[in-house]
């Protein structure tokens, strides 16, 4: 199924059904009295978070939902039927809102948690509603009122503790592939991943944390460039980003590539930018990796210590200088780098979510 994480929908609740107009008319009871009973009101539409479904592709498909109308009232005093509701699943990780970029309306991050996107209309009275010692036999009910009609903009940001992010052919797909179950595809050439991916990492205490693998970023990729405009919205639930770099770039170098995707997170917002991060220096198996990194790490170093400014807010004292250089072939460094993103993860809040 095609990943799809914007959708926009129209939502509208039944309508509520007719009150009865009607007189009790049965043998041995000739003052029945007015006995119209009410309608039901209309439906409602809900949307529900659910684990189990992963994209917004067939909400998007389908776009409009509406609930059941409500059924009309009838005599002896019988009210009509409620109509049926609508649950809409979606991903866990949802949020709602009125238009795009506007106000969030809901942010469904449990699985199990419900947003009333649509009321239905309430069911009008019956004429025995109306019956009063001055006008015992009314001859008037009300019509059913329509439900809530709206449009409703879906945006699915993913549930992850620790966001890969770097440039294509970092490394991300395959540290994935090494500390979780997730399949990614991995191959040699830029942009093998085109969406999002999850994986879960398990520690040895049965601790679990949810990692998540974006796509490349590029020059200009806040702007739309490349693909990740499209997820880095994807990133902004995580507590944490790990940031790759290769060790041996095939074009520039670690710090001037590090720089760039700096720069790319901090031009789509300036809190991502500020999030804390581990700088995790990859392809440690190739030759002269090493020296690569420790020189990597100590113009790094430099730069922060000369006060140079890097791209988005000064990061936090406790962050500067968090290097680790790993080797997701290999193993290398792989538990060291496990333990430090679950004391990491541990230590931060969930980020709130504008």
């Amino acid at each position: 199924m095609q990943f799809r994480d914007e959708a926009e929908i129209e939502v509208a609740g039944g309508r509520g059904g007719d009150g009865c107009v009607a007189f009790l008319r049965e043998k041995y009871r000739p003052h029945g009295g007015p006995a119209g009973g009410d309608g039901g009101d209309g439906g409602d539409v809900i949307l529900e978070a659910d684990r189990n479904v992963g994209t917004l592709y067939r909400v998007a498909a389908r776009r409009i939902f509406r609930a059941r109308n409500g059924r009309p009232g009838m005599g002896k005093k019988r009210h009509g039927r409620r109509g049926e509701d609508v649950v809409v699943k979606v991903p866990v990780g949802t949020v709602v809102r009125a238009a795009p970029g506007g106000a969030v309306l809901a942010d469904l991050r449990e699985h199990g948690e419900r947003f009333l996107a649509a009321r239905g209309g309430r069911g009008g009275r019956g004429n025995a509603a109306f019956a009063t010692p001055t006008c015992q036999a009314p001859r008037r009910a009300e019509a059913g009122r329509p439900g809530e009609h709206r449009r409703l903009f879906l945006e699915l940001k993913l549930i992850a503790q620790v966001g890969l992010v770097g440039l294509p052919n970092a490394g991300k797909s395959t540290l994935l592939s090494r500390i979780s179950y997730a399949e990614p595809k991995i191959a040699p050439y830029p942009f093998t991943t085109r969406e999002p991916q999850l994986g879960v990492v398990r520690w040895h205490d049965y601790r679990e944390m949810v990692v998540a693998d974006l796509p490349g970023l590029i020059e200009g990729a806040h702007r739309g460039a490349g693909l990740g405009d499209r997820f880095l919205r994807h990133v902004e639930r995580t507590r944490l980003i790990a940031h790759l770099v290769e060790a041996l770039p095939q074009e520039g170098t670690p710090l001037e590539n590090y720089l760039a995707v700096r720069k790319e997170l901090a031009g789509y917002s300036r809190a991502l930018a500020a999030r804390p991060e581990l700088v995790v220096v990859t392809k440690m198996d190739l030759a002269g990796a090493g020296e690569a990194a420790e020189e990597f790490r100590r113009r790094l170093e430099e730069l922060r210590r000369r006060g140079d400014p890097l791209p988005g807010p000064p990061a936090p004292p406790e962050n500067r200088g968090n290097v680790v250089a790993i080797s997701a072939v290999t193993g290398y460094n792989i538990r060291d780098l496990l333990a430090r993103l679950f004391a990491a993860v541990d230590a931060l809040p969930d980020p709130q979510i504008d």
